[in-house]
């Protein structure tokens, strides 16, 4: 997911894709700690997804 996509969304948008992904985030950590996920590098791209909506989130909410 690039910023670019994210700026284009509303606050409304984004508190919703951050919520999905809060939740993708825990079903990862779930199937780390069973042992079922194979492709770690998934929670990390979670992550960063996280961060740049927040981060965008904060900028939209800075600039009102």
């Amino acid at each position: 997911m690039k910023a670019s996509e994210l700026r284009a969304k509303s606050p409304a948008e984004l508190k919703k894709e951050l919520l999905d992904l809060l939740k993708a985030q825990f079903s990862l950590r779930m199937q780390i700690a069973t042992q079922q996920l194979s492709n770690t590098a998934q929670l990390g791209k979670t992550r960063h997804d996280i961060a740049r909506v927040r981060t965008i989130l904060r900028e939209k909410a800075v600039t009102k």
